[in-house]
């Protein structure tokens, strides 16, 4: 499964982005996807993850504040982000979960402004 990630972009502490993950093939095959970020200098970590049953999980720190949600027809997942901070800075992937050895997106650029 191939994606292309979109839908970052500058924004102001506190305001809200929406990211959008468009799969090649099949989403709905894959028990679970997931966005990924990297931080300007740091490690690769997941964010947030979406089961086929539309179970969620977040990290701790984007509790409260971001949703990921599929449409299986349109093979595409997204992730809102609210009330975004500073530290919510880093480049977004989508990939499943776990993520293998294949190789990654281009993954969609978030920069927040205090």
């Amino acid at each position: 499964v191939q994606v292309v990630e979109s839908g970052g972009g500058f924004v102001q502490a506190g305001g809200s982005l929406r990211l959008s993950c468009v799969a090649s093939g099949d989403v709905a095959s894959i028990d679970r996807f997931g966005w990924y970020r990297r931080p300007p200098g740091g490690q690769r970590e997941l964010v947030a993850m979406i089961s086929t049953s539309g179970t969620t999980n977040y990290i701790d720190s984007v509790k409260g504040r971001f949703t990921i949600s599929r449409d299986n027809a349109k093979n595409t997942v997204y992730l809102e982000m609210h009330s975004v901070k500073f530290d919510d800075t880093a480049v977004y992937y989508c990939k499943y979960v776990p993520p293998g050895q294949t190789s990654w997106g281009q993954g969609t650029e978030v920069a927040v402004s205090t």
